[in-house]
């Protein structure tokens, strides 16, 4: 089962059992959510009534840490960590890799020491065995590890919850990839007109070429056949000629 999948059944499970559930019954799910190994995405679950119902209430922090796991970050929850539950060694393992799948929606070469600041991590050896172990091989991420620049190479990353206020970016960024796609298509289709002409101009040209050439073989070739049927006067001929004149 492939990563898109098996989130997708999870996600679909947990939003079924957070819907059955109220108030504080709803942190033991929060807590098994945000501690999953293969769990990424938390929007669908924020969405469920019975948990958007937990704010303002006596239960809002876990609403909060959904939020956290969803749109925030390793750093985000140090800032905040005076009014959040602790979290247990799988939920702080969950939430670097979550940052890292952050910093790559903006950059796609990640220096180590930026890496190692957002993670607390405290050495490249630590960094690259988190990079390897606990993102590449969870395959949330493709990349490169480049030693001798000391950076993370992006090539692949998968996607976080959409923050709010995101989704207005979004659209405006792939109306601008539409726009200067369908530029793109006008230029490429303007280009195949211009080859096509000077292709049929091309044809045109080498047409009359040939022509032309055809025209001097075949003048060249009447020449020869003028040249070899006119009649030539033998020395016989020529000295008899030359009597019938005297007579």
């Amino acid at each position: 089962m492939d990563i898109e999948q098996k989130q997708a059944d999870l996600i679909e499970q947990f939003v079924k059992q957070a819907s059955s559930l109220h108030g504080s019954a709803l942190a033991p799910l929060v807590a098994e959510a945000t501690s999953h190994p293969s769990l990424f995405a938390f929007s669908e679950i924020l969405s469920v009534p019975s948990v958007l119902q937990l704010g303002g209430t006596e239960n809002s922090v876990y609403l909060d840490v959904l939020r956290l796991f969803a749109h925030g970050t390793w750093s985000d929850y140090k800032s905040n960590a005076g009014r959040l539950p602790q979290l247990v060694p799988e939920q702080v393992l969950k939430l670097k890799q979550l940052t890292v799948l952050t910093l790559a929606e903006t950059n796609k070469v990640l220096p180590y020491d930026q890496l190692m600041q957002e993670l607390d991590v405290m050495n490249v050896r630590e960094l690259e065995d988190f990079l390897i172990n606990e993102c590449m091989y969870a395959g949330i991420v493709r990349g490169k590890l480049d030693q001798l620049r000391r950076c993370f190479e992006v090539q692949f990353a998968a996607g976080r919850d959409l923050r709010p206020g995101q989704l207005g970016s979004m659209i405006q960024t792939l109306s601008n990839w539409l726009a200067t796609s369908d530029n793109l298509l006008i230029s490429i289709q303007e280009k195949i007109k211009w080859a096509d002409s000077m292709s049929e101009l091309d044809k045109k040209h080498r047409k009359e070429v040939e022509d032309r050439v055809e025209d001097v073989k075949k003048s060249i070739s009447l020449k020869k056949l003028q040249t070899v049927s006119r009649p030539t006067l033998t020395s016989e001929g020529m000295r008899r000629s030359t009597l019938n004149l005297v007579e």
